[in-house]
């Protein structure tokens, strides 16, 4: 057999010579092309404890069997739970949660993969055990953060991640006892509160000067949900709150009904569906939840089955009890209808044989089962089943078969999805629907408020927080959150006192890996689209796309509530939904290729109405300025002052300000001496345009920046600068006046 050194990329195997097809799982090996990007991932390692001795004692063909069970089997996991396997280590392998698809639950799920291998190594080392005596133990390491993930040349390499956080995952792989699973700090604090993790401890890792922190994962409670964290009052919402309140009451009357939440990601679906349980728990009204997770989207009857389990108060209960209580709920039902139910539910007596029926005869056994006792209960009921967008197939046909009988019964339920959820549970007959829209100005500073406390340090961080969430809570929290873990907040939740200047707030990683998975779920074209949106800025128009040789793909974006429109006629202009979503689309591409998009963008602009160049220039300079080619971006910022001199002194300034900054920064990033003569002019002229303007401002001549510039006039005595003009810095950027 000739191997290609190709890897199946569902399964894992080596690719025979000329396959179309992966031999052992059918998967089409048609490699198509990923380009590279910034993703947040978390990278896994897993590596047999002494393969080397276990070589010598087996020799090598032993080893290979051994090994071909163990990657087959842990690749297997891997996928089980959305990761890729990036390659065979020659004694373990490496695997990817988060790339090329993004997830926003990438540590969790590599977590949940990682302690399933481990099984898995446990269940092969008993059988290598008998027939080889030796033990086979597994090291797992574990490490998030971003990466640059795409494809190595045109040869067999293929997709792969490079960064930093690769290697750290792999230290963590060595440092991890034998049988262990050992996570970093970043990867431990995104799993915080889901994860049962071991106390921080310190470990050395090669090449590392000092121990790093590191923690043992543990285990993964059953049923995790809640992340474990402080959560702020709830903030704003009296609407959605008394509407549901009314539907609540009505139920409680004998009107039962259903109501759909529908919202983007962290605009508080969670939230408010915690606050209903809690209202209706006061008012005495049982309540019973279940939740969809991304990583089971393929496993069916799991939401429902958990439904059931938690309704018929079985939950945790030994298999013989489980079934008593259920019988004692529906003590007229069938006995096969109560096999099928108990299957379902998990509890089955294995003694008892199910019943030879069809799938649609077993489920339509089973409506009838579950839909009977729901006209039967006479309490009052809340069942909430949230983030019905993750849900699996089967659950949600059996659940929009329950759902039909609520009207005539004494309950509510309370579904929360996503906006691009289209599925059987936003169809239900008489449905009341709740849009959750972002938080007002007020509320959200309110919220930030709360977050931050009072202390007067903390005002301008504030700001810059209720900035950057833009009426999205969880946004808020995790921005702060963020600013806690980094030490520019020190203190705690609701008393934080700010310890350093902080200039701009970046986007916490959790955020970057939510608003990422959104876009990675979009059409080819469409994500082009958006990423040459980001590009272009905040607010976009359909003629500038296609101008960038992008074949605009819209309806998708405003579907999903990635980009609004607000413009409708025959040159129709749209935003981003959220600023952090064109953030993390714009930050997601290299930087080389932003560069050219910049650039092609400044041509174009500057192209398509030469006449309009100057009323552009500003603009046309930004994107310079972004592409990296700093002495352009200079003239044009210059060009654009001069535009805007007797137009809009503000802006003019503003410009100028940004060419001062640009000349400062040459000898920097441009290599330009710092005596070079061009670039002492280049620094001269805003300086001379702002000081020559300030009195229209109302701002003193005398001042830090007339001394900068007093300065630079003098250290550059004896060279003239009248009607000097650097043929670099573009139009504008003449100096009047003379060397002092």
């Amino acid at each position: 057999m000739t191997v290609t050194g190709l890897v199946c990329a569902a399964c894992g195997v080596e690719l025979r010579d000329g396959d179309k097809f992966c031999h052992e799982c059918g998967a089409s090996v048609t490699v198509s092309h990923k380009p590279a990007e910034f993703k947040q991932v978390t990278v896994l390692f897993a590596d047999v404890v002494g393969s080397m001795d276990i070589a010598t004692a087996v020799g090598a063909e032993r080893l290979r069997e051994i090994m071909t069970q163990l990657v087959t089997h842990a690749t297997a996991v891997v996928q089980r739970y959305g990761g890729t396997v990036d390659k065979f280590t020659g004694d373990g392998i490496m695997a990817l949660f988060g790339a090329p698809v993004a997830l926003e639950d990438h540590a969790f799920r590599a977590c949940l993969a990682a302690l399933d291998i481990q099984h898995e190594t446990q269940r092969l080392s008993g059988e290598v055990q008998r027939c080889d005596g030796i033990a086979l133990q597994l090291r797992v390491g574990l490490n998030s953060g971003q990466v640059i993930a795409g494809e190595i040349g045109s040869g067999p390499m293929g997709y792969t991640a490079v960064g930093a956080q690769v290697g750290m995952a792999q230290r963590m792989e060595s440092a991890a006892p034998s049988g262990a699973v050992m996570l970093s700090a970043s990867t431990a604090r995104l799993v915080e509160g889901a994860a049962t993790l071991g106390e921080s401890e310190l470990v050395q890792i090669k090449g590392g000067e000092a121990p790093v922190p590191a923690h043992r994962l543990l285990g993964v409670p059953e049923g995790h949900h809640a992340v474990g964290r402080a959560e702020s009052n709830l903030v704003g919402r009296q609407w959605e709150m008394s509407t549901v309140e009314g539907l609540l009451d009505r139920a409680i009357d004998g009107h039962g009904g259903v109501v759909g939440v529908v919202g983007s990601p962290g605009i508080g679906k969670s939230r408010l569906a915690r606050e209903v349980a809690a209202m209706a728990g006061r008012r005495n009204v049982e309540v019973f939840t279940t939740f969809c997770e991304s990583h089971a989207t393929d496993v069916p009857f799991r939401v429902v089955a958990r439904l059931l389990r938690t309704a018929f108060g079985v939950e945790g209960l030994d298999g013989q009890e489980a079934r008593n209580r259920v019988r004692d709920r529906v003590p007229d039902a069938d006995s096969e209808d109560l096999v099928l139910f108990y299957d379902l539910g998990g509890i089955g007596d294995p003694e008892v044989e199910l019943p030879k029926i069809d799938p649609d005869a077993r489920r339509r056994r089973l409506t009838g089962l579950v839909n009977a006792a729901s006209l039967a209960r006479k309490t009052p009921t809340l069942y909430v089943i949230e983030d019905a967008h993750w849900i699996d197939e089967a659950s949600e046909s059996m659940l929009a078969e329950f759902l039909t009988v609520i009207p005539q019964t004494r309950s509510l339920v309370l579904v929360t999805y996503r906006p691009e959820y289209r599925g059987a549970l936003t169809r239900v007959a008489d449905a009341h629907t709740v849009a959750l829209a972002p938080l007002s100005d007020s509320e959200t500073t309110a919220l930030v408020s709360e977050l931050l406390g009072d202390d007067p340090s903390t005002t301008q961080i504030a700001t810059l927080v209720a900035e950057r969430a833009a009426g999205n809570p969880f946004f808020a929290e995790e921005i702060v959150r963020e600013l806690a873990e980094r030490g520019v907040l020190r203190g705690e939740r609701g008393g934080y006192v700010s310890t350093a200047d902080v200039g701009e707030v970046s986007v916490p990683a959790t955020l970057q890996a939510t608003i990422a998975a959104r876009i990675d779920r979009l059409d080819p074209a469409a994500k082009r689209t958006l990423s040459a949106a980001a590009v272009i800025g905040s607010r976009f128009s359909w003629d500038l796309l296609e101008t960038l040789g992008i074949e605009p793909v819209l309806g998708d974006l405003v579907g999903g509530e990635l980009i609004d429109q607000i413009r409708f006629t025959r040159q129709p202009e749209y935003v981003f939904h959220h600023p952090l979503i064109r953030t993390v689309a714009y930050e997601s591409q290299l930087k080389s290729d932003r560069a050219q998009l910049h650039r092609r963008l400044a041509a174009a602009i500057e192209s398509r109405d030469p006449t309009g160049a100057e009323e552009n220039a500003a603009l046309i300079a930004e994107h310079l300025e972004a592409a990296g080619d700093l002495h352009a971006g200079y003239g044009w910022h210059m060009r654009a002052a001069t535009w805007a001199t007797n137009r809009d002194i503000n802006a003019a300034r503003l410009s100028w300000e940004r060419a001062q900054k640009i000349a400062d920064a040459l000898p920097a990033e441009d290599a330009v001496p710092a005596d070079d003569p061009n670039r002492a002019a280049m620094r001269i002229a805003p300086r001379t345009m702002l000081c020559a303007t300030a009195f229209r401002v109302h701002e003193h001549v005398a001042g830090e920046r007339f001394d900068e510039l007093r300065e630079l006039c003098t250290s550059r005595r004896g060279q003239r600068f009248v009607g000097h003009r650097d043929d670099r810095a573009g139009d504008g950027a003449r100096v009047s006046g003379s060397d002092k």
